[in-house]
């Protein structure tokens, strides 16, 4: 297979979730494996169901769409408050979605009737951390409002932490929402989600701590690196070899380690200074900013990454006897995965 591409184990994907289901089901916590850095796969998603997931999370209908369409028969949530412009679609493939506006309420529950279905709606939660979320003190109603719309019914609580301003989910912001869904339950009767989060909460859930009402967690990162959001250090008993990038060497020169001339801004803005001095074996690989966040790459052992552009990223490869046409294997973070799969340039191989 020509040109960059992922190669995706399978069977570390299923390890790695068989792992955390067996970690958080003597504490009540089922798994929501999350497929959106994987464009929704469906060897991917069974992979997760194999290994225990409960269902299958998605911040994308297109990826849910591409689930539904394979034949998966799992649970499947749009893990991203629906679009306006998309509830259809959103009631068609994704039996729940996660919710703060009134008027997406409206226009599900419209989409519902008309589609002679009924829509599960979890109920987001703002704690801390500034990104998708009702006050606290607006949820109750919030909830209580669903049940006034046909074609809707409150599956229950969710909440976010950690993506967007890096807050810690611990026992006490669990715990707020745990009272939350205890006092949603007094008004509206038995609720059957509290999703805590993502894979940022393993630490908490896995720490001994009271967990409380949360019986759900939408693992992403965890399951397809075997790392956690927070320090991006692996998790122990995890593989963390689920993915990998290949790209091919196009170029093998013998080059000075420093440029030469005025020095202003490259393609991308300032680059840090390249280190080394003398000359060095560079390669050049046909892998660029287009395709992968090169921040997010771990080159091979022996080789340092000297810069990228667009189209380009360029190597010390002075320790490795290589040749023009062979490959040099990376492995990612998540930011790093999640663009080489989006990019149309980048293949994606299972095994």
């Amino acid at each position: 297979m020509t040109g960059p591409r992922l190669e995706i184990d399978l069977e570390a994907i299923a390890h790695n979730t068989r792992v955390l289901v067996d970690r958080l089901t003597p504490v009540g916590i089922r798994v929501t494996g999350v497929g959106k850095s994987s464009l929704g796969s469906p060897t991917v998603a069974a992979a997760m169901l194999r290994g225990g997931a409960h269902g299958i999370g998605d911040s994308r209908f297109e990826n849910l769409r591409r689930l539904y369409d394979s034949g998966c028969t799992a649970p499947l949530t749009l893990i991203r408050s629906p679009l306006l412009s998309q509830v259809e679609q959103v009631v068609r493939y994704a039996g729940t979605s996660l919710n703060t506006e009134p008027v997406v309420l409206d226009a599900l529950s419209a989409a519902a009737e008309a589609q002679h279905t009924t829509h599960d709606v979890v109920i987001m939660v703002e704690l801390g951390d500034l990104r998708e979320g009702v006050a606290v003190s607006d949820a109750l109603a919030l909830a209580r409002s669903v049940s006034r719309r046909a074609g809707l019914r409150l599956a229950g609580l969710g909440t976010n932490l950690a993506c967007q301003c890096g807050v810690v989910p611990d026992e006490q912001n669990m715990a707020v929402l745990s009272r939350l869904a205890e006092e949603v339950e007094q008004h509206c009767g038995p609720i059957t989600t509290v999703s805590g989060g993502n894979s940022a909460n393993l630490a908490w859930a896995l720490s001994g701590a009271d967990t409380g009402r949360v019986n759900d967690l939408r693992l992403g990162e965890a399951i397809m690196l075997g790392t956690e959001p927070l320090q991006r250090t692996p998790i122990e008993g995890l593989r963390q070899d689920t993915v990998t990038l290949h790209a091919e060497i196009i170029e093998l020169q013998d080059k000075p380690a420093q440029p030469w001339g005025a020095i202003g801004q490259t393609a991308f803005g300032d680059q840090p200074p390249r280190p080394g001095t003398g000359t060095v074996r560079q390669a050049i690989l046909g892998l660029g900013r287009q395709d992968v966040d090169p921040d997010g790459l771990t080159p091979p052992a022996g080789a340092t990454i000297l810069g990228t552009s667009s189209d380009h990223l360029v190597l010390d490869v002075s320790d490795l006897g290589l040749a023009v046409g062979e490959e040099l294997a990376f492995g990612l973070n998540y930011s790093a995965l999640v663009r080489a799969m989006t990019s149309p340039f980048v293949t994606t191989l299972d095994r």
